[in-house]
């Protein structure tokens, strides 16, 4: 399903066109008087009912049933958060989150690993401010096991802690903080935080923490930040999907009634902090473009002032139609991007508003254009057409389809609000706002004075690396404690059963598929989805990539053109009128073809489908705006030089790739500056026809309401016989003479590491082989147990993550690897990447247990796989576009289990090679290249302004 990955991926990006004999109109929209009814009976359609249960030890049980899959979604939400942390922990919470997956009293090593075995999808940890959660979402007969999992890390974890794991995690995160701070702009969010609340505020600091406090942690106080925080009467668990509350009730008393209640926890208090007077920040950073930023405090989470502040942000800055979008980007053209967002915590808020100011233009005039846009907002606020606009798209994104995603919304009310039916009260809130309770909370807020950062390309601020191996983590005795603390239950000697096995997870078939066609013979594959007021169709053209070799990049401008004007409307119309309708209409393209997709609420399909018609077949592609979309275009392809992984994606492409191969695929500024209207036309005409065509839907209505809709926009357009243009098929290769090509990208806090070979692979022909090859890969890099992230990030601590991916492609595949790793390992993590595959293809094959459990985990996944509609839709697609029967996935488990590991080390032995990688580094060479040609590398190294 990898082709199928990209074309969806793609699909939010760009855009398509040609005009058939006859344009169709569409539906009006319905009236005005008539939106807020609409609004509220969208709001009315999400309902998620629930029942509670608390255990004597003060654990609060949420449990919403939901039998359309046999899966359950686990969560468990522990109310404390960095705000919870005292002065000298910062990043207390986040570091438990890794050591809680580490291991605990009678689960012995990585939670990972028996939770891979009951075939957990959506599973993993995370921390913010005000909380801590874990998450995983199982088939039903695996409920056990997850269960005493979660269980035993909140009562028994302690005796399972060692001073090896908090050294290895502390260095994990310490790499996850480096890789963030890797990033452009990396610098912005710690001055926001610090700057809205003042020093010694609960949100004044960041949740990873800072290098100097991580250092500090010891083992006695990480024990006792556990100690304090994580008893059950400080937790929340939810159960969603096919469970109901008498089971819910049996197997949660069974696993968590014997833990003893914790202490009470007093949160810290959270006053909103207003700042005497507007305060003006200006910082440097390796960025190609300026950015402004304007951010204020606001109220928490369930204030009365948090909904209409939130679409008070979409109007100002969240739509497409938005009021900045429209005077900075499409009007005044001093800008690349903007955007208004809200963040919200427990505590309190954040407003926040950003401005890309276009390269040429001055960056203080921006600054003092926005504030007066921003005082002539507060003057005269949004129309009640904007807030309605801004309601829509909240209601027509708050859909929760999957148990992974409904357990967090009902979670966070009991939490937050002390109400699991808080969504209720919010999702009627947006549908009733009117402007003028929007604009008084806007006025009541923003008023006051103002965080005011902008961000200058320059140098960087020195970065403050670990001290860790220079001094010993010291012990801290003034972390505050009660004067008597509970006893946690993993230091009670309490024998526990053993760990449940998983049941049998039956066999879960795809979704039925319909065929059909519409009445000029387009294609059409249509499955069902009651459960979801929702219809999503995606359609498949012949063309892509392959086909955009001659001028590369004016295949992405073009699709992108069709959303930016059409003979009745204009780029904001369009906005507009997709934000009316809870809308939304993408274009985009993967290897071998090109795609529009359309989505909304049912109710409002047949409009949806009558203006994505529209786009398609209407589009005029005006001047105006194609000057300022190349200008944009050219704008980002600047700032995503200052990105290491874009940069070595960059140049990796050019030594795998010769000139003129169409995976090579190089969109230079030199292309975009040559690309004309008329290059756009004429790429439209050659290839986006119904040649190939084929329709995809995925709806709770029948395919019988859906056609005639369908029919009616482009039941007309005619259908060549033939492909527009044939596509080339060069497969000239690259030679890469050195070693390693080393991007220097000086003062970088990490290196990136990426390599990749080229496998004379097709995806059609070579199917079997390609299976096999991506299941052996799951275990050498595939997966988070796979034996590279195992060896760099949990027994070395060098990196955050390390994978490797077989990509599957038409004309030729890829195997290819990426581990960003701290800087004085770069070299060393090299040698252990070549080593961990030379013993994979030789000495050290695949294991009956490592092939037991990939397998296993791969099976046992399909049940949730089966659940979202995305996937649904995703599959058809892969069917249709690989020439695979309809029954093709329920044939998979038989072959899954039929592999053998003899099997998957001859195919991996084949394909796969250390010596045929070819390696780039990304990082500070001053630091890198001494390490590589310490250990015989010949290094070649070029400057990142160098890369093409």
């Amino acid at each position: 399903m990898k082709k199928l990955t990209r074309i969806l991926a793609c699909c939010i990006l760009s855009s398509t066109l040609l005009t058939p004999p006859v344009i169709m109109a569409h539906p009006p929209i319905k009236k005005a008087e008539k939106t807020s009814a609409l609004l509220q009976s969208l709001a009315k359609q999400i309902n998620l009912p629930w029942q509670s249960f608390t255990l004597p030890n003060g654990l609060r049980v949420l449990v919403h049933t939901d039998h359309k899959a046999p899966v359950v979604g686990v969560s468990v939400w522990y109310h404390v958060g960095s705000k919870d942390e005292p002065k000298g922990k910062t990043g207390f919470a986040h570091l438990f989150e890794h050591l809680m997956f580490e291991g605990s009293q009678n689960i012995q090593g990585s939670f990972w690993k028996p939770l891979r075995e009951t075939g957990a999808t959506d599973s993993n940890g995370t921390t913010n401010f005000d909380r801590t959660n874990y998450y995983e979402t199982v088939p039903t007969s695996a409920l056990d096991r997850v269960l005493y999992m979660e269980s035993d890390r909140m009562g028994y974890l302690l005796q399972g802690m060692t001073q090896e794991k908090l050294d290895n995690q502390r260095a994990v995160v310490q790499n996850e903080k480096r890789q963030k701070d890797n990033r452009p702009y990396s610098a912005v969010g710690y001055a926001i935080t610090q700057a809205l609340v003042p020093e010694g505020h609960p949100y004044h600091h960041d949740t990873i923490g800072s290098m100097e406090d991580l250092d500090a942690a010891s083992l006695d106080t990480v024990k006792d930040w556990f100690r304090e925080n994580y008893g059950p009467n400080n937790a929340v668990l939810v159960l969603a999907g096919d469970i109901d509350i008498d089971k819910a009730k049996t197997m949660v008393n069974h696993y968590f009634g014997a833990i003893p209640r914790g202490r009470d926890i007093v949160h810290p208090e959270t006053p909103i902090w207003t700042l005497p007077t507007r305060k003006d920040e200006v910082i440097t950073d390796k960025v190609a473009l300026s950015k402004i930023y304007r951010a204020w405090s606001i109220p928490s989470y369930n204030n009365p002032d948090s909904i209409p502040l939130d679409l008070s942000a979409a109007v100002l800055g969240g739509l497409a139609s938005s009021r900045l979008d429209q005077i900075l980007v499409h009007q005044e053209q001093l800008a690349v991007n903007v955007s208004a967002t809200t963040q919200s915590f427990e505590g309190q808020g954040r407003f926040l508003v950003s401005v890309t100011v276009k390269p040429g233009v001055n960056p203080q005039y921006v600054s003092q254009r926005l504030d007066k846009i921003l005082a002539e907002y507060l003057e005269k606020g949004a129309t009640q057409d904007e807030v309605n606009r801004a309601a829509m798209d909240v209601l027509s994104e708050s859909v929760a389809e999957s148990v992974s995603a409904q357990g967090p919304i009902l979670a966070q009310g009991l939490l937050y609000a002390k109400d699991p039916d808080y969504y209720k009260k919010a999702l009627y809130a947006v549908a009733t706002s009117t402007a003028e309770a929007v604009q008084k909370s806007t006025q009541k807020w923003l008023s006051r004075p103002v965080y005011a950062l902008t961000v200058l390309p320059g140098e960087r601020q020195a970065y403050q690396e670990s001290q860790s191996g220079k001094s010993t983590p010291k012990t801290d005795n003034n972390l505050i404690l009660p004067t008597a603390p509970q006893p946690a239950a993993s230091e009670i000697a309490s024998p526990r059963e053993a760990l449940p096995a998983v049941g049998k997870v039956p066999d879960v078939r795809f979704p039925t598929i319909t065929h059909s066609q519409l009445k000029n013979g387009i294609a059409v594959s249509y499955a069902q989805r009651p459960a979801v007021p929702l219809t999503t169709v995606l359609i498949s053209f012949d063309g892509g990539i392959t086909a955009d070799t001659a001028l590369p990049g004016t295949e992405s401008l073009m699709l992108s053109m069709l959303t930016e004007g059409t003979k009745e409307k204009d780029v904001i119309e369009l906005s507009k009128e997709k934000e009316r309708l809870g809308a939304v209409i993408s274009f985009g393209a993967g290897d071998d073809y090109s795609s529009m997709t359309f989505l909304s609420p049912s109710v409002t399909f047949r409009q949806t489908t009558g203006l994505a018609s529209e786009m398609l077949f209407g589009s005029t592609f005006p001047e105006k705006e194609l000057a300022r979309l190349k200008a944009s275009t050219l704008a980002n392809m600047a700032a995503s030089r200052q990105s290491p992984a874009w940069l070595a994606t960059r140049a990796l492409r050019q030594n795998l790739y010769g000139e003129g191969h169409p995976y090579r695929h190089l969109v230079t500024e030199e292309n975009i500056q040559k690309i004309t209207r008329q290059n756009l036309l004429d790429f439209r005409q050659k290839w986006i026809r119904p040649y190939k065509a084929h329709i995809f839907i995925v709806s709770d209505q029948s395919l019988d309401q859906i056609l005639p809709v369908l029919n009616n926009v482009f039941g007309h357009w005619q259908i060549p016989n033939n492909a527009g243009e044939l596509k080339p098929t060069s497969t000239a290769k690259a030679g890469h003479l050195s070693d390693i090509l080393l991007i220097n990208r000086p003062q970088s806090p990490q290196s990136v590491i990426m390599a990749a070979s080229v496998l004379p692979l097709k995806e059609k022909e070579d199917q079997d082989t390609l299976f096999n090859l991506d299941v052996a890969n799951s275990i050498l890099g595939g997966n988070f147990l796979s034996r590279l992230n195992m060896d760099l990030r949990q027994n070395k601590g060098w990196s955050y993550g390390v994978g490797s991916q077989i990509n599957a492609r038409t004309l030729s595949s890829e195997f290819s690897l990426a581990a960003p790793v701290q800087t004085n390992q770069t070299a060393a993590s090299i040698n252990a990447i070549q080593e961990d595959i030379n013993h994979f293809l030789t000495d050290k094959g695949i294991t009956d247990a490592e092939l037991r459990e990939t397998v296993t985990g791969i099976i046992n996944r399909t049940p949730a796989a089966y659940e979202k509609s995305s996937n649904i839709l995703g599959g058809m697609v892969d069917l249709a576009l690989m020439n695979r029967p309809d029954n093709y996935y329920d044939t998979l488990n038989q072959r899954y289990r039929a592999l053998t590991p003899s099997e998957l080390d001859k195919t991996a032995r084949q394909w796969l090679s250390s010596q045929a990688l070819s390696w780039v580094v990304v990082g500070d060479a001053n630091l890198v290249k001494p390490q590589l040609e310490k250990r015989g590398l010949s290094v070649e190294q070029v400057e990142s302004d160098k890369i093409k």
